[in-house]
């Protein structure tokens, strides 16, 4: 693959991530917002004694053009980065079409970059967690993606090598199940995080975080679906028909 293709496919990554971070953000708008309002709500009813700080950045703001540009801008980082991942993957994790790698990569992503280190870590709403663990609680996590991410990439290469020996649906299973194992360790290992507050409503807690996978699960799955359909234009074009009928085969 040389660098033009790179380019372009770098330039459809970071468009299909923009596109998927608009529906993301309909989404968080949506379902994550009604339920930032009642924690924040829950946390001013509890904060008896305290006196309220005052806002630099109003909460309306922050639900609106904070969020979009929060939301788009991760979209867009985080398709170019895709692209790249899938301009290295392209034909080296099996015999895919430019689509179904698409898809299989961002499936992958899915669950190493948020499922994984969401199982462990979740996602919290405000007034969860202490303020002086939060760097703590940030590292943690980021390490757990991390650990995640590099996993998934050594269950890949396994993979591939046991394939010659196992085929690759036992190959397959394999180095799944090398994954699970793994990760199963780290989540054993690593320290838990629980600082739910006292009376804490646990639906609206099930409804945040249920909310927060389904604004990575659209983002993803979106980004997957048009970048995919995006490269299988860019990498097999289909060929152009004259005026006549006769097929007319694409520029290369």
């Amino acid at each position: 693959m040389n660098s033009a293709t790179v380019r372009n496919l770098l330039v459809r990554g970071m468009l299909a991530g923009l596109v998927a971070g608009v529906l993301a953000l309909v989404v968080a708008y949506l379902l994550g917002e009604p339920s930032v309002d009642q924690a924040i709500a829950f946390e001013d009813a509890h904060a008896h004694g305290h006196e309220h700080e005052m806002e630099v950045v109003s909460r309306s703001l922050q639900a609106t053009a904070g969020l979009a540009t929060g939301v788009l801008v991760y979209g867009v980082a985080f398709g170019g980065i895709a692209a790249l991942a899938y301009s290295f993957a392209l034909g080296r994790v099996g015999r895919f079409s430019p689509r179904a790698t698409a898809l299989l990569l961002s499936g992958c992503a899915l669950v190493a970059v948020y499922v994984v280190p969401f199982l462990k870590y979740p996602a919290n709403p405000p007034s969860v967690g202490d303020p002086g663990t939060i760097s703590k609680r940030t590292t943690l996590y980021f390490l757990m993606m991390l650990l995640s991410v590099l996993l998934a990439v050594g269950a890949t290469i396994l993979g591939k090598r046991l394939a010659p020996r196992l085929g690759n649906w036992w190959a397959t299973v394999a180095a799944v199940a090398a994954f699970v194992v793994v990760i199963g360790l780290a989540y054993a290992f690593l320290p838990a995080v629980n600082e739910l507050p006292a009376h804490f409503p646990a639906r609206l807690l099930w409804r945040f975080r249920l909310s927060t996978l389904a604004i990575q699960t659209v983002l993803w799955a979106s980004f997957g679906l048009l970048f995919g359909e995006l490269a299988e234009r860019q990498l097999n074009p289909r060929p152009a028909k004259a005026s006549s009928g006769r097929t007319v085969p694409a520029p290369h």
